[in-house]
């Protein structure tokens, strides 16, 4: 059980935004001027962590959520609206800037992903955020090492094992069940792909 904590805390789906940024960079084969690159990071890790993580603490130090999990519906419906609105506020400012397009993808496929969630939550399910967000980094980097080419197989496998043992923590933490942590990882690559295909038609 103690482990199944760690893992849940640790690959919390605040962590992915700013994992995908770091190996979008790491990864690429063009090169892109440092202090820019620099500056992206910065920004992606105030939005996506600095800030949202700050407002989890208020949201529990107020009474709002019981867990930075966010356990029941009612109290995801806040947070997944506010990072709906960050995701895309990155992924509009990320695609402007013509540098880093394929990246601002990702974000694009985390605005899906958290919209479904949110649709979901008016239908009384909530699925798993932490397989959505595992999910939509194996789709970026499905469809990244396809549009450069570059064979990333190995660190898909890692990623693949990971998403299991995500899945296997939810489950024994019974924090969801089997349909919400599939579903989770289903629509997280499959958002991904979405916002691929729609990006190479237009």
């Amino acid at each position: 059980m103690k482990l199944s904590k760690f893992i849940s805390y640790f690959f919390h789906p605040i962590n992915f935004p700013i994992l995908g940024t770091i190996l979008y960079f790491l990864l690429i084969p063009e090169y892109i001027f440092k202090p820019q690159e620099h500056i992206i990071i910065v920004v992606v890790l105030l939005f996506t962590y600095a800030f949202p993580l700050l407002l989890l603490i208020l949201l529990k130090r107020f009474g709002m959520i019981d867990s930075y999990h966010m356990v029941t519906i009612e109290e995801r419906k806040f947070p997944t609206l506010l990072f709906i609105s960050i995701s895309f506020i990155l992924g509009n400012w990320l695609y402007k800037s013509t540098v880093v397009d394929i990246l601002s993808l990702f974000y694009f496929g985390y605005m899906f992903v958290l919209t479904c969630s949110y649709i979901f939550l008016y239908l009384k399910l909530k699925i798993s955020l932490h397989t959505a967000a595992i999910g939509g980094l194996i789709g970026f980097i499905i469809y990244f090492s396809y549009y450069y080419k570059i064979n990333l197989i190995i660190l898909l496998v890692v990623f693949f094992l990971i998403s299991g043992l995500i899945a296997s923590s939810r489950l024994r933490l019974h924090a969801h069940n089997t349909r919400e942590v599939f579903l989770g990882f289903i629509i997280g690559i499959s958002t991904q792909f979405m916002v691929y295909f729609i990006y190479t038609i237009t």
